[in-house]
């Protein structure tokens, strides 16, 4: 379930995580690597996808639609422009000056538009307080940019504090109550030399059960079980990209807290 940094890199994707690889369904998450100039043509197939840059900038064509987006000089500073992008098109993502640039994605069955997410309209939440402050950019939140599957948040622990907290799932559907959804995590850690921990434990005999020790470019799949804390190491400030998907006829990010994890903050 941890993936570390290049133990999925294929091609011109320093990650690439698909339905396939985790053993799941629908979620699914790719991160490119442009040199200046660089450009990169890829089929949507039965996916739906946002673009979403991590450092730099980027033009995408797709559907008969341009979009430039703007980005960022990385994920630390700000949030971000974003593109949309719909199943069965073609699509080319190109930067003059190079960068990095993420791809969630979610097996899908709708054929939305493709579209241009602005940042001054994507919500920042402050989450939490005391160590269990956190900063959560809900770009493509269920309930605020419409897509078929995909459900896709950013959030910025400080170092030295815990998020992801109290433990939480999301692994049936009992409606009203809880969503079914798969979910990876991507991480990126302030500094050279910066950690973090990701903990999952099981909801069920013989869920999932995890403890890692997560850098920079490094994943961890949750397809089951109560996961949460993440923990960024003191003076490291820790990101993470949550990207979900499930199989609900119905888009919406339902979760249920550990019973035995109920204090501090929700």
């Amino acid at each position: 379930m941890h993936l570390p940094a290049g133990s999925t890199a294929a091609g011109p994707y320093a990650l690439d995580i698909d339905p396939e690889r985790a053993g799941w369904d629908y979620a699914r998450l790719r991160v490119l690597e442009l040199g200046p100039g660089g450009a990169h043509s890829f089929g949507t197939g039965d996916s739906e996808w946002i673009v979403l840059p991590l450092t730099g900038g980027c033009t995408v064509r797709a559907d008969g639609e341009f979009f430039e987006l703007t980005g960022r000089e990385g994920v630390f500073g700000a949030v971000s422009d974003f593109a949309y992008l719909p199943r069965d098109t073609s699509a080319q993502i190109a930067s003059g000056a190079g960068g990095r640039f993420a791809l969630a994605g979610a097996k899908c069955e709708r054929r939305l538009p493709a579209r241009h997410g602005l940042a001054p309209e994507v919500p920042v939440e402050r989450r939490g307080s005391g160590t269990c402050a956190r900063v959560v950019r809900n770009f493509a939140a269920a309930g605020v940019f419409e897509c078929d599957r995909l459900i896709a948040v950013e959030v910025i622990t400080p170092g030295g504090h815990w998020s992801s907290y109290p433990p939480h799932k999301h692994d049936e559907y009992r409606p009203g109550v809880e969503s079914a959804l798969e979910e990876i995590y991507y991480f990126e850690i302030d500094g050279p030399h910066g950690l973090g921990y990701q903990r999952v434990s099981p909801s069920r005999p013989g869920g999932t059960d995890l403890l890692a020790e997560v850098r920079g470019g490094d994943a961890v799949l949750v397809p089951d079980g109560w996961h949460g804390p993440s923990v960024a190491q003191p003076g490291h400030d820790m990101y993470y990209l949550n990207v979900m998907a499930g199989p609900g006829a119905d888009r919406e990010w339902k979760i249920c807290f550990h019973p035995d994890h109920q204090e501090g903050y929700r």
